[in-house]
């Protein structure tokens, strides 16, 4: 059960075995059906969570229209960020997109973790620089790639996505319709002229 997060864990900081138990009795397991809401628009996030299986899709509503902000699988931190660390009602909702798998631990066991086991300090900021750098790509994809070249990166880095997620929610993430999701699609798999 432990195993991918200890795994991810030792990537940043490295524990003993004390350590590593203080670390697993901080959060608690919990399986979800697909559809489920993690965190609610509105809702204060309370909660973080590893992915140990499955998909997570944070989405904005506009009027009722769903706009998928990003998409965490397996082995990834997820949570409405801005909620969680702020304590502010979120603007996003956080639900699942398969039944999951998750590892979870409260805004107050987090804190604990920092005062107990003082490495974890080094493992969220970690975190928190890599979520920076992912909102900076997106940002820039979306500022200097066409809807084409974004299509392409996300190919090439989520290749395993692109089976398990509804095509009008890769559409979304990538700013375009599914309409246009479609063309690209159609025009990548013919042949280019010689």
């Amino acid at each position: 059960m432990f195993s991918a997060l200890h795994q991810i864990v030792g990537q940043f900081v490295e524990l003993d075995a004390r350590e590593n138990a203080i670390l697993e009795q901080a959060f608690t397991f919990k399986k979800v059906p697909k559809k489920y809401k993690l965190t609610k628009k509105g809702e204060i996030a309370t909660e973080l969570f590893f992915i140990n299986k499955g998909l997570v899709r944070l989405y904005y509503e506009k009027g009722k229209e769903e706009i998928t902000g990003f998409i965490f699988k397996e082995h990834l931190f997820a949570s409405s960020y801005d909620s969680f660390l702020r304590k502010v009602p979120s603007l996003q909702t956080l639900e699942t997109l398969e039944a999951c798998e998750l590892l979870v631990i409260t805004y107050q066991k987090l804190e604990e973790l920092y005062v107990t086991l003082p490495k974890i300090n080094v493992l969220t900021r970690k975190v928190a620089e890599q979520r920076f750098i992912n909102g900076q790509q997106i940002l820039s994809s979306f500022l200097l790639e066409s809807p084409e070249e974004r299509y392409r990166r996300f190919e090439v880095q989520h290749k395993d996505l692109l089976q398990r997620v509804p095509q009008n929610m890769i559409a979304s993430f990538l700013g375009i319709t599914p309409v246009s999701l479609s063309r690209i699609r159609k025009r990548m798999q013919q042949p280019s002229s010689p």
